[in-house]
Parts: C-alpha cells; sequence; structure tokens
C-alpha cells in the first residue's frame, strides 16, 4: 500500500470516527473524557506545531480502551453536552486547543478546532 493510500485510509477512518462521535453525542447528550480527578487526559497534536490537545469519545467504552500504559491513572468521567459546548469548547478555543474525536488506542483520530465542533454540533441537534 502507498504512503497516499494510507493517509487516505487514516483520512475515512477518522471521518467516520468523526461522523459517529457527533451521532451518538446528540443523541446521548453526553461526551466522555478521561480524567483523574483532578486533571484531564492532554497531549500535543500530532497535526499541529506547538498545539495540545484534549481527547473526547462519544460513549464511555471507547474512552475506557485508552485508560491503560501511561494513561491507567485516567477513568472516563462523563461531561454533559450543555456543559462540554458552552464551557469547553468555548474555553478550549480561546486556549486555542483542540478536540480529539472518538479516537482509537494509539490516540489515531480527528483533531478538530472547538469552534468548528460547536458548529457541528449544534448543526446536528
Amino acid at each position: 500500500m502507498s504512503k497516499e493510500e494510507s493517509n487516505q485510509d487514516t483520512f475515512y477512518d477518522s471521518r467516520g470516527a468523526y461522523e459517529q462521535f457527533l451521532d451518538e453525542v446528540i443523541g446521548t447528550e453526553v461526551v466522555w473524557g478521561l480524567s483523574d480527578g483532578e486533571n484531564w487526559a492532554i497531549c500535543d497534536s500530532e497535526d499541529f506545531d506547538e498545539r495540545e490537545v484534549i481527547p473526547f469519545w462519544s460513549n464511555e467504552k471507547h474512552a475506557a480502551r485508552l485508560c491503560v500504559g501511561e494513561w491507567s491513572v485516567y477513568k472516563p468521567t462523563a461531561i454533559r453536552f450543555d456543559d462540554f459546548v458552552d464551557a469547553w469548547l468555548h474555553g478550549m478555543n480561546e486556549d486555542q486547543v483542540l478536540a480529539g474525536v472518538n479516537w482509537d488506542e494509539d490516540l489515531n483520530g480527528a483533531e478538530i478546532e472547538p469552534i468548528l465542533l460547536i458548529d457541528d454540533l449544534l448543526e446536528g441537534e
């Protein structure tokens, strides 16, 4: 498989995970992050220099898959939809922190500008 084909596969997988995130979050009105009770999981962006990403998932099961190794101190933690949009995403936008969406166990997935995620979530309601 060529690098171009591999990149296309990754794009489509990320896009599908993003669509799943939107559908599930709009349906359940819950977003899942990883917290140790005081801090939230965060990491450096793979796509943008000097940017950080906070990963989120559309269900507890997917979030729990990442609570291993270095992130074993974290537990899936629910965030209400309204809080996610009004507080989290607006604050992340001000701080220029990206949202990671439905990442897999290798931290592969979409990195989205918070303002774009707000638009997509509210458009789908």
